[in-house]
């Protein structure tokens, strides 16, 4: 959490109006334009004062060439914290958004890219999104499929879509007919079971079924050990159009975030454990990397079931929108996982 000076109301209401206006523009604030443009009821040199206050707090600072204030990291963070109101995406785009998403087909990888370019679209920004993945893989369904002799094709169906297939050899060829029968048996004994509920339902069963029941499980631990979000990501022009990344190298470390796997699965990863929308300015101290940007992220999903979204920016980027925006793409993107895994 950010540091909280006691801030008085005329000075919470200066540096809103100066982050507001930076966002904005890109160009550095002065009291003149503050009184001018926003019709305040106090001087230019009252308002003057005011912004020296703020920037001896930490809030603001000014670059060289100019007496106007541009916001710092702190002054954004409380900007975020304390003087932002919990808005509603405007009923536009959020009409914009359900259209979209309607006109997709039922599979999940597409609503996934969809979030992505929808982010991208709404914020102006570079947009990510990933693939939900289960905390454990369950039993949706299999079948048994006679190849020939005593070989047998399993094909292995896990909620959610992903499918498996693998030989298996039995000890004495079974009629098509029979392995069918065992196929429906299993799917009644299995279903949205994970791999050591499996185990468990079939530790007592017929031998054929707890042999095939240990292969399906098998299957399954090595889905949970390899599983890893795939990342779909949108947007990267928008952001590199940004006079922040004017500079070819605050563009190369921009454009590393999206493309270095390591750096962006440490933050997801450890953004998925909070609740809600989650804001990174500057990197927070913590990645340089980012120290010419902000996260705006969310996880979606349930429990069992989560991906992550979000939207990269520059640190002056119009945080009420983006997060309206990535609140209410995770709010839907959890009712079509919460759909697609109940299935």
């Amino acid at each position: 959490m950010v540091e909280r000076e006691e801030l008085s109301a005329r000075r919470r209401t200066v540096l809103g109006l100066v982050i507001r206006d930076y966002v904005a523009s890109a160009q550095p604030v002065g009291s003149q334009r503050l009184v001018q443009q926003y019709g305040l009821a106090y001087s230019p040199a009252t308002v003057r004062n005011e912004l020296a206050a703020l920037e001896k707090l930490g809030y603001l600072t000014h670059p060289h060439t100019s007496a106007g204030r541009v916001p710092t990291e702190k002054g954004y963070r409380y900007f975020v914290e304390c003087l932002l109101a919990e808005t509603p995406l405007p009923l536009s785009d959020q009409r914009m958004i359900r259209h979209q998403f309607h006109q997709a087909s039922l599979e999940m990888e597409q609503w996934v890219h969809l979030a992505a370019a929808v982010l991208a679209n709404v914020t102006r920004s570079a947009a990510l999104a990933t693939v939900p993945k289960a905390l454990r893989c369950r039993f949706k369904h299999l079948e048994l499929i006679s190849v020939r002799d005593n070989a047998v094709l399993l094909v292995l169906v896990l909620l959610g879509g992903i499918v498996k297939q693998q030989m298996l050899r039995l000890e004495k060829p079974l009629a098509q007919e029979e392995l069918s029968r065992l196929s429906n048996q299993l799917n009644d004994m299995l279903a949205q079971a994970d791999a050591a509920e499996i185990e468990a339902r079939l530790a007592h069963g017929p031998a054929l079924a707890t042999e095939v029941g240990r292969l399906v499980a098998d299957i399954m631990y090595q889905v949970d050990c390899h599983a890893s979000d795939r990342i779909f990501s949108e947007g990267l022009t928008h952001l590199l159009s940004e006079p922040e990344f004017a500079d070819s190298e605050e563009a190369r470390r921009i454009v590393q975030v999206l493309e270095q796997r390591p750096l962006l699965d440490a933050i997801l990863e450890e953004m998925r454990e909070r609740n809600g929308v989650q804001v990174l300015i500057g990197g927070e101290g913590r990645w340089a990397e980012l120290s010419q940007a902000s996260l705006v992220l969310s996880s979606y999903g349930d429990e069992e079931v989560s991906g992550m979204l979000g939207v990269l920016g520059p640190l002056r980027m119009a945080y009420a929108r983006t997060i309206s925006a990535v609140r209410y793409v995770a709010e839907l993107m959890s009712g079509l996982v919460h759909e697609w895994y109940g299935q």
